[in-house]
């Protein structure tokens, strides 16, 4: 099972989550850029700021800022070159600012419930498989 994820910080929204070219061949689909790589692009590209700093604005690693940015930056560019509209939507984030501060957005976290019993954490675990005798 994977490591659940921890939310990025937000501290910024766009002014505008659709953008389209003004000349749409077909119906293209939109690119979705999530707010994350939004932050990140804007914490590196606009504001020039270096991947650590921005780190720990976002409170990840930089590494984790490298590969955010990365696909930021690849989604962008396809959106541009091909011509496709795109917006900022979704992502694991927790926002910061006026009014929003410290709310939890986007799909952060595990899913359901944990339970209780055999293979449930560390150890022998509190329930008993049927037909076993209680351990003492």
């Amino acid at each position: 099972m994977p490591r659940p994820k921890l939310p990025r910080h937000i501290f910024s929204q766009p002014a505008a989550k659709n953008f389209a070219p003004s000349e749409i061949r077909g119906a293209a689909e939109p690119i979705v850029i999530s707010l994350e790589e939004f932050e990140a692009i804007r914490l590196i590209d606009y504001e020039g700021m270096d991947q650590s700093g921005a780190a720990e604005i976002m409170n990840v690693s930089r590494q984790t800022v490298g590969r955010i940015l990365k696909s930021g930056r690849l989604k962008l560019a396809r959106a541009v070159v091909d011509g496709h509209p795109f917006k900022v939507d979704g992502g694991c984030y927790k926002l910061h600012g006026p009014g929003l501060q410290g709310q939890k957005r986007g799909g952060c976290g595990r899913r359901g419930r944990r339970r209780n019993g055999m293979g449930a954490g560390r150890g022998m675990g509190k329930g008993r498989m049927r037909g076993q005798k209680n351990r003492v």
